[in-house]
């Protein structure tokens, strides 16, 4: 049986892709506290106190979505004319 997240946690493992800065150093996913999946990334940083980690949570909806399109806006409003 594989691991299933409880709401409000989420699990991070080094990041074995990571090439670039912008790459974060750890990755993984967990769900919110409404049972969503979420995707989170950490970088670590330094600053004046130490060390720290910057993190990020998407829902995991939200990841792949890509902008909408002029074409598609122009869909969406002819979908709203009655004829």
């Amino acid at each position: 049986m594989a691991y299933e997240a409880k709401p409000g946690s989420f699990n991070l493992f080094k990041n074995k892709e990571k090439k670039e800065d912008k790459h974060p150093h750890y990755k993984g996913e967990g769900k919110d506290l409404n049972g969503n999946v979420i995707s989170v990334a950490a970088w670590i940083n330094e600053g004046k106190s130490g060390k720290y980690m910057k993190c990020t949570i998407k829902l995991e909806d939200e990841k792949y979505k890509t902008k909408p399109t002029q074409e598609d806006d122009l869909n969406d409003s002819l979908s709203d004319v009655p004829f």
